[in-house]
């Protein structure tokens, strides 16, 4: 009944084509029409077989998907998420990704979570010539009370490599502490990074792409000799690299929502899931090769002694 009402409702109000409907609820086109005809369905849903493969780990999969319903937003499970987990967590019940991906596709759509497709552009970039920069929000239990921390995220363009460090707040020390930890990690700093207008770095948006930077910040820059490039107000996608690999860090290591004693031991995690998407294949590529890098003489890899004095 509930099916049929959707289907009048979309025709009526919607798509206004019975293929089209077809194709967003997942059903044959002969139910658009029988929806059509009469609000009632004239005949019994066929039983249900028996689905040997998902059954033993179906429960487990709705238990997963009801506890999104009480997770933030950004830190809920995807398919493929929840498909690791089971290969961890019920590594006795082999089952293909493709599978679990069907089953949680119609699982959401009867739970009513919202499903969106991904979509990326490829790009190439030069070893050392850009990195992204951005803050993201995310939830943590820390010491048994949830949490919202600022997570700072610094991703390689050229090898997919990143970095990411919580703090409590996002202020100007935190954001230069950030760089300088990140530059470490990484094995040196770039030619270019490429930020949003943060309020850590830029005063005044002025005309066309001219900023006016904060002092500290651009004695930061100065020091480590890299150019700062920022987006168009309202225009993040220009930095579409870190937007997605925030997206990607979120869903393999803070689903579920983490649990720490505090907020060292937070990053020690963090860290790890670095280290641990180091290996992970991008269009072919491991993102480990961020080390070929390290002695490229078109990169400044300097550690000035007196470094971490522009965020103490």
């Amino acid at each position: 009944m509930d099916l049929f009402e959707e289907l009048r409702r979309e025709y009526e109000f919607g798509l206004a084509s019975i293929s089209g409907v077809a194709r967003k609820f997942g059903v044959h086109r002969r139910m658009v029409r029988e929806a059509i005809e009469s609000s009632i369905p004239m005949r019994l849903p066929a039983k249900e077989r028996p689905r040997p493969t998902i059954g033993p780990v179906a429960g487990f999969i709705d238990e997963i998907l009801e506890a999104d319903r009480q997770a933030p937003r950004k830190q809920r499970h995807t398919a493929h998420r929840i498909w690791v987990r089971i290969t961890s967590e019920r590594s006795s019940y082999p089952i293909a990704e493709s599978t679990v991906r069907r089953y949680v596709r119609q699982r959401k759509r009867t739970l009513g979570l919202r499903v969106v497709p991904e979509a990326f552009v490829p790009q190439q970039y030069a070893w050392g010539d850009e990195a992204q920069v951005d803050w993201y929000e995310a939830d943590v239990d820390l010491d048994d009370e949830r949490v919202t921390v600022q997570v700072f995220a610094m991703r390689s363009m050229a090898s997919g490599a990143a970095f990411h460090r919580a703090y409590l707040r996002a202020t100007q020390q935190a954001f230069l502490e950030a760089h300088e930890l990140g530059f470490h990690y990484l094995g040196g700093t770039f030619r270019r990074l490429r930020y949003d207008n943060l309020g850590s770095a830029v005063k005044k948006i002025l005309r066309g792409f001219r900023r006016e930077e904060t002092a500290r910040f651009v004695a930061f820059r100065s020091h480590w000799n890299f150019e700062a490039s920022f987006c168009t107000p309202g225009e993040g996608h220009e930095k579409g690299g870190v937007e997605g690999e925030v997206g990607t860090f979120r869903r393999n290591h803070l689903v579920p929502v983490p649990a720490a004693r505090d907020l060292e031991d937070l990053n020690a995690l963090l860290l790890a899931g670095c280290r641990e998407d180091e290996v992970r294949r991008i269009d072919g590529r491991r993102k480990r090769w961020v080390r070929r890098w390290r002695s490229s003489a078109s990169i400044c890899c300097h550690w000035p002694a007196r470094a971490s004095i522009w965020w103490r």
